[in-house]
């Protein structure tokens, strides 16, 4: 199979990044390549055309080449689970709960190995190529045995690794000698180094660079620099980017509620695109005056989160705030006044707690799970009329069971989200609501009216979105020796 792998010597090196940028790159050379990994853990999940879940960076990477999103792309997605294990998602559908241990005992070389080579055999059959990202470390050497993520796979495809380190962290030496060594034969596949996120003048780095290539014996096929002004969806909660802060001088300020079971974290980062938006992570030490707005976001444990904003106090804090507050899924659902959980999806059977009550909303915790793209129609008088796209991961139905309240969308004859009439307390299970264009910029000029600041016209996010994958592609050729990459790919796992 033509084709490259990226790992990295720990998780956040970045490999999605980097993954991203090759996918990009190929496609402009005239590859119809497609992006891959095998199991990725992630609660903020890409959901496909057919209603299947992947990982966030394989729907990234598959936008970067120019592909409509396929479950292929990520057979097997883990979504973890408070601290008990984690749900699969296997071609994007659930397979079930499972912890730890039972995954890497029964399921890993079983039903795991089987998916990763299915998804291996589509692309091998339909694709010039593949770009394969792996996860973690490769030299994590007491899962080696049955791990089916790094350099099996990459054992499987018969490509070449490119291995990166991140060198903001500190110790990339030691990191790269390490994670080789630990390699063992499989060391052998190893055909080039990338430091990435390097800050300062990288010629400063020239002997850093001659003597890990003379100790190693790999070559280094790029330092990349840290780059700052490339807008790119991260991968997971370690790649956040939510300290952003805006050059305008009439500035929002907007606060995303850092929960512990944070999921579908993009719904946020698309306000980076608007460069008149400052959006930081609020917690138990914040104060909420500066904000104009706050965002409460999706959760996998709704019940869990929402006693962790009360045990920390940012539950009163929210209920006396004056601001405009909007919820998604498991956040729209801890604006309400009550949540049942009568079987135990969520928390424990019998189980009811109230909400911040600041939506008159019922929620009851419901077995099917709901995994579908949606296109709504607003019936809200803000948004009467509107129509949006978005998506729905989750086990409640929600309902509105007082007054002060309407519904904002009409969703294949369902009701859903709610708001009150100046929608400054407003929610809905549409995830991604804010990535369409007409609604984040009429929700933002109520933000920008309060304040006296000038309205404004709508930014296409998606032409946005295809500058920024170019714009990395270009940035990212400066620093790779596309020439040698480029011998890689198609040479497969042959010597160069």
């Amino acid at each position: 199979m033509k084709g490259i792998m990226i790992q990295g010597c720990s998780s956040d090196a970045g490999k999605s990044y980097i993954a991203t940028a090759l996918c990009r790159i190929l496609k402009q050379k005239g590859y119809h390549v497609c992006p891959y990994k095998s199991q990725n853990m992630s609660n903020n999940s890409y959901v496909t055309w057919d209603g299947g879940e992947i990982g966030r960076a394989q729907g990234v990477q598959a936008e970067a080449a120019g592909l409509r999103p396929e479950t292929y792309m990520n057979p097997i997605l883990l979504k973890p689970q408070q601290d008990s294990g984690s749900e699969i998602v296997l071609f994007g559908k659930v397979y079930k709960p499972m912890p730890g241990q039972e995954y890497h005992r029964n399921f890993t070389m079983n039903q795991g190995l089987a998916a990763a080579r299915e998804g291996l055999a589509v692309i091998r059959e339909n694709f010039d190529a593949v770009v394969i990202e792996g996860a973690g470390s490769p030299a994590e050497v007491n899962l080696n045995d049955r791990e089916i993520v790094n350099m099996r796979i990459a054992n499987e495809a018969d490509v070449p690794v490119l291995l990166v380190v991140d060198v903001n962290r500190g110790g990339s030496f030691a990191s790269i000698v390490g994670t080789l060594e630990l390699l063992g034969e499989d060391r052998k596949r190893v055909k080039g180094l990338i430091f990435n996120q390097f800050r300062g003048d990288i010629s400063l780095f020239e002997d850093g660079v001659r003597w890990i290539e003379d100790y190693t014996g790999v070559k280094v096929v790029g330092v990349l620099p840290y780059f700052r002004d490339i807008n790119i969806e991260g991968e997971d909660s370690l790649s956040i980017n939510f300290q952003h802060r805006s050059a305008s001088e009439h500035s929002l300020s907007i606060g995303i509620v850092r929960l512990p079971y944070i999921s579908n974290h993009t719904d946020m980062e698309i306000f980076i695109y608007e460069d008149d938006v400052d959006i930081h992570f609020i917690d138990e030490f914040s104060s909420l005056a500066p904000f104009d707005a706050v965002i409460i976001p999706g959760t996998k444990s709704t019940i869990g989160d929402l006693e962790y904003i009360e045990k920390t106090g940012l539950a009163s804090k929210l209920k006396e705030y004056q601001g405009y507050i909007f919820g998604i899924c498991g956040g729209y659902q801890i604006l309400g006044d009550t949540l049942i959980d009568d079987e135990g999806i969520d928390f424990k059977p019998g189980y009811r707690k109230n909400g911040l009550g600041l939506l008159p909303l019922a929620t009851h915790f419901q077995r099917d799970k709901r995994v579908v793209l949606a296109h709504a129609t607003g019936i809200h008088p803000f948004v009467e009329g509107l129509a949006v796209d978005g998506y729905e991961i989750h086990l409640g139905r929600t309902e509105i069971v007082g007054e002060n309240a309407s519904y904002l969308w009409s969703i294949d004859g369902k009701k859903d989200g709610a708001a009150t009439a100046n929608m400054r307390v407003a929610g809905s299970y549409l995830h991604h609501i804010f990535h369409n264009d007409h609604f984040r910029t009429a929700w933002l000029n109520l933000l920008r009216k309060k304040k006296g600041f000038p309205l404004r016209p709508v930014l296409d996010t998606a032409a946005y979105k295809e500058t920024q994958y170019e714009k990395l592609a270009e940035e990212a050729s400066k620093y790779l020796d596309l020439d040698y990459i480029m011998t890689l790919v198609e040479s497969g796992s042959k010597e160069t």
